[in-house]
């Protein structure tokens, strides 16, 4: 399972969660400006590896929840999506061509179930709890979508990225 990313645009805090050895990994988001938290536990899977993310910041009056292998996510979107839980919503996500896709946002209220996430299924258990809260916003970003999961999916992102981010 990819790391969970966790990050609040235009907040206080950005977080990524990493494993132990990804020091590579680690000191590239730690130049990027994002606090790098190790998580020895992150063989137990996405849920495991988000749960410590909340945990270590639950603080926050909400969270945007991004995917390490998703790069080229618009950053207005997760902006927008961020606007969604400051507006009130409960859970947020962008869509394109009405499939959901990450950032996803969750509001403080959900700390409790946030926390108590295991294995791999991620926070797809919530999302699936609260479906008649979730808030959905539409977007032109493919990069909402966009997930590199082996060496050929660089070749289709190539695309995506020079529509998102033209030189």
């Amino acid at each position: 399972a990819e790391p969970a990313l966790v990050f609040q645009p235009g907040a206080e805090r950005e977080l990524a969660v990493v494993r132990p050895e990804d020091a590579v990994l680690a000191r590239l988001l730690a130049e990027e400006g994002l606090e790098v938290k190790a998580f020895p536990g992150a063989a137990e899977g996405m849920g495991a590896s988000l749960a410590f993310g909340i945990a270590a910041a639950p603080e926050a009056d909400g969270w945007l929840v991004a995917l390490a292998d998703m790069p080229w996510v618009k950053i207005e979107t997760a902006r927008a999506v961020a606007g969604l839980l400051r507006g009130g919503a409960l859970v947020a996500a962008p869509t394109r061509g009405g499939r959901r896709g990450h950032p996803v946002g969750f509001g403080s209220s959900l700390i409790s179930e946030l926390i108590g996430l295991q294995g791999d299924r991620g926070a797809r258990e919530i999302l699936s709890r609260h479906a008649d809260r979730l808030t959905l916003l539409d977007v032109d970003d493919e990069g909402i979508l966009l997930d590199v999961d082996e060496l050929r999916d660089l070749s289709r992102a190539a695309v995506v990225v020079e529509k998102n981010f033209p030189a």
